[in-house]
């Protein structure tokens, strides 16, 4: 005990309970020595009994570097008290430390392979709580246990897993993009919650990679099938919203015939909208047909005209009685306030679905602020009366 006093510094330092700790398994390490040089047949079971005697926090706060730094002075001092005065014990020392030593890493591997294992489970968890939207107020600190380091925006991504998925390719691409993920496998669906740390004056760092280049540098990750990114939301507490969106598109990317590997969630609205997805809906009624109705309702009468004729700029100027310039500049202030080209037959879907969708809220709405009309009923025993 002296020596190691003398010898580490770190051990000076730990606590008396833990100094004890250490020096039961000492002891313990003793005691076995000299079990095993009577009967040298029993030293497997005996080196592995040593640790036995060690409490779990031991475990926990002595690491694996400084366990061989002990069991390196402690050997020394028995080759200084014994083995100088008897030569003949040296090897006996030497082959019982060896055995020591492959106990202790045997020790330190099994509770490296258990804590693998609990991460895992931790890991599966934390992407089920998202994918459902059943979390609570610990979903951030589980994912700092987990190494999650992200304090800006994610996005959720979702493809098909590989028959044999290897996790580490995945992490691999996601370090080499300067971000954090969280792996999940959802049946046949692989799940990666995607973290970028928010950039501070303290910190300054380059421009960050969009979320679909971050995509597809992982996308060698998943197998084959169609990969869908939900949209960035503030943070991790937020991503259930991203995950919606993306399984919402995962679902229904076999309509769009040329889907690209990766795409957005909101690139697939309109499929995700005809399969009655309600976030869908509301988005293509929030952020395409209420602005144009708040805005202008000769934007929104151009716009459902020009989509209505199939996108006839000579059609729709007829049907308004305006000039076909006219339709070219309201059709490019549309795109100024929505963002949404409606001469591309893409867009032009995704607008044709709001207008569809918002003229129906509108109508389901004016009809439940009708007042009801009182029934008009025929007094007993007469017929109508006639005018």
């Amino acid at each position: 005990m002296r020596a190691l006093d003398d010898r580490l510094p770190w051990y000076r330092t730990m606590p008396p309970s833990r100094r004890s700790a250490v020096g039961l398994v000492a002891q313990s390490g003793i005691t076995s020595f000299i079990a095993w040089h009577e009967d040298p047949e029993a030293q497997p079971w005996i080196a592995a009994d040593v640790f036995a005697a060690a409490p779990r926090e031991l475990l926990r706060s002595v690491s694996l570097q400084q366990t061989l730094q002990l069991i390196r002075t402690v050997v020394s001092v028995f080759e200084e008290r014994i083995g100088d005065a008897d030569p003949v014990m040296r090897e006996p020392i030497l082959r019982y430390s060896r055995e020591i030593a492959f106990a202790a890493a045997d020790v330190y591997a099994r509770a490296a392979e258990s804590r693998g294992l609990w991460d895992a489970r931790l890991e599966a968890l934390v992407v089920d709580s998202i994918l459902t939207g059943e979390h609570d107020d610990e979903l951030p600190s589980r994912s700092a246990a987990l190494g999650w380091h992200g304090r800006g925006e994610c996005a959720v991504l979702v493809g098909v897993a590989p028959r044999q998925l290897d996790v580490d390719i995945v992490r691999r691409k996601a370090r080499h993009a300067g971000c954090d993920v969280l792996v999940g496998v959802q049946g046949n669906r692989l799940v990666v919650v995607i973290g970028r740390a928010a950039a501070t004056d303290e910190e300054p760092s380059e421009e960050p990679i969009e979320f679909l280049g971050i995509a597809a540098q992982l996308a060698e990750g998943f197998g084959e099938g169609h990969l869908v990114l939900g949209p960035a939301v503030p943070g991790i507490i937020d991503a259930a919203r991203s995950a919606k969106a993306a399984l919402a598109g995962f679902a229904v990317a076999d309509a769009w015939r040329r889907t690209p590997r990766p795409v957005r969630a909101d690139d697939l609205l309109p499929e995700r909208a005809l399969a009655g997805d309600p976030l869908a809906r509301q988005q293509l009624v929030r952020t395409v047909y209420q602005p144009l109705r708040d805005h202008s309702s000769d934007l929104l009468a151009t716009l459902a005209c020009y989509l209505d004729t199939g996108r006839s700029l000579e059609a729709t100027a007829r049907e308004l009685f305006v000039h076909p310039n006219t339709v070219r500049y309201r059709l490019k202030r549309i795109s100024e306030i929505i963002g949404w080209d409606a001469t591309g037959a893409r867009e032009a879907l995704a607008l044709h679905t709001a207008i569809i969708l918002g003229a129906i809220h509108d109508s389901s709405r004016e009809r439940a602020q009708r007042p009801a009309q009182p029934a008009r009923h025929a007094a007993p025993g007469k017929g109508p009366v006639q005018g």
